[in-house]
């Protein structure tokens, strides 16, 4: 099979995958919107939840296909999460990370990635990329002790990708490290009090002298160039621009909750209510109602577009084998800062239209409005830095504020 065959018969086993999976995510819609109050009052997925989503096998979206995973790539990602969330916020994050860890975990060695699947092929993997943690250098790798807030997933995952200085033999930080560690070896402490993405049980893990060995340290400076263990380089999924694939994938949901948030307000619409206050019978008729739900589906849109070119860049640089140059790695950036921006615009315009009812606890929007407000401010998405990203790299200017 020549190389274009063998890219050619890639493109159509993602695409087969792609419709099963948001065929799947579509039939599980009803469900997770029936359980998003219980997420929220919960502060942790609901057990009916988890085990629609393992069963159904989103949890193993991006585990390779050779430990029984889908090895889906950053569209199917994206797609996928997105879909989810118009059901449930919470449900779509907590996979999306678990997604993002086993994506990781792609980066590994062999060895490191047989630990973790062999004997479960159902794991799945968390992350927190924030380096809060003092570690040392012993023989064989490090050991590492620190606490990392914000742990979406970690309730439902076996294992963790945790950012640590990596340190030499003084005990001086040589680079940062990411560690991929059992949940076993850990504790959760409950700290998850929020207003919004109340449902993910973002918690803090706890590791106390933990031993990491070398196998299961990746060196961030490599990754943020490329350059990754993974001996299978074939499977072109592990071989993009990670740094930028596991920042675009926090979009993903945010997708989704501006698209239910439409569905919502297209919904109450059609109940044919007046307008408070004015002469209108039908809010349907009225011209702002019109402007309003227009432009924000128009911003919807085009937070898609920009998120999903941004993944087709990522894709793309997986299967030519070139790693993204610094400029298109800030425009995928900048795509994922104003996809954001745009999701978090729509549901303040449709917000417009609900009226001040769409604050009622039983207001499904006002949840939305909540966890997008929550999501769209992520470290990954900071629109500014983002721009500021960007700029820089259109003006040539070669000093580096953020990894990307």
């Amino acid at each position: 099979m020549t190389a274009v065959q063998e890219r050619a018969s890639a493109a159509e086993q993602q695409l087969a995958s792609r419709r099963e999976l948001l065929s799947a995510a579509k039939d599980l819609v009803p469900l997770l919107r029936k359980n998003a109050d219980q997420a929220e009052r919960d502060r942790r997925l609901p057990e009916e939840n988890v085990t629609a989503l393992r069963e159904g096998g989103f949890f193993k979206l991006t585990t390779p296909r050779r430990f029984g995973g889908h090895q889906a790539n950053m569209r199917t990602y994206i797609e996928v999460t997105a879909e989810l969330a118009r059901g449930c916020s919470s449900s779509a994050w907590v996979t999306m990370i678990l997604a993002g860890g086993n994506y990781a975990a792609g980066l590994y060695s062999e060895k490191a990635q047989k630990e973790v699947w062999d004997n479960d092929p159902e794991a799945a993997i968390a992350g927190v990329l924030t380096p809060n943690a003092t570690s040392r250098k012993v023989e064989g790798g490090q050991v590492i002790t620190g606490k990392w807030a914000f742990a979406s997933g970690s309730y439902q995952a076996q294992w963790i990708v945790l950012a640590f200085p990596l340190v030499n033999e003084q005990g001086e930080a040589i680079d940062q490290g990411l560690a991929l560690v059992p949940m076993s070896e850990l504790s959760i402490e409950d700290t998850w009090y929020v207003a919004g993405m109340q449902g993910t049980g973002s918690n803090t893990v706890v590791a106390e002298d933990v031993f990491v060995p070398a196998h299961r340290i990746l060196a961030m400076s490599k990754v943020a160039q490329g350059q990754y263990e993974s001996e299978f380089t074939e499977e072109t999924e592990y071989h993009s621009a990670a740094v930028s694939a596991l920042t675009l994938a926090v979009v993903g949901p945010q997708l989704g909750m501006a698209q239910a948030a439409l569905e919502r307000v297209l919904e109450i619409v059609a109940q044919g209510k007046p307008i408070a206050y004015s002469f209108y019978e039908r809010s349907a008729d009225a011209p702002s109602y019109q402007l309003n739900i227009a432009d924000a589906a128009s911003l919807i849109d085009r937070a898609r577009l920009l998120a999903l070119r941004a993944a087709d860049d990522i894709d793309e640089a997986g299967l030519s084998g070139k790693y993204p140059d610094i400029l298109v790695r800030a425009r995928i950036r900048m795509d994922i800062g104003q996809a954001a921006k745009l999701s978090r615009e729509a549901v303040d315009l449709l917000l417009n239209v609900g009226g001040a009812g769409s604050f009622a606890q039983a207001n499904s929007l006002q949840r939305i409005w909540r966890d997008i407000e929550t999501a769209s401010r992520h470290g990954y998405v900071n629109t500014d830095l983002s721009r500021e990203l960007y700029g820089k790299a259109l003006l040539g200017i070669e000093e580096q504020v953020a990894p990307f």
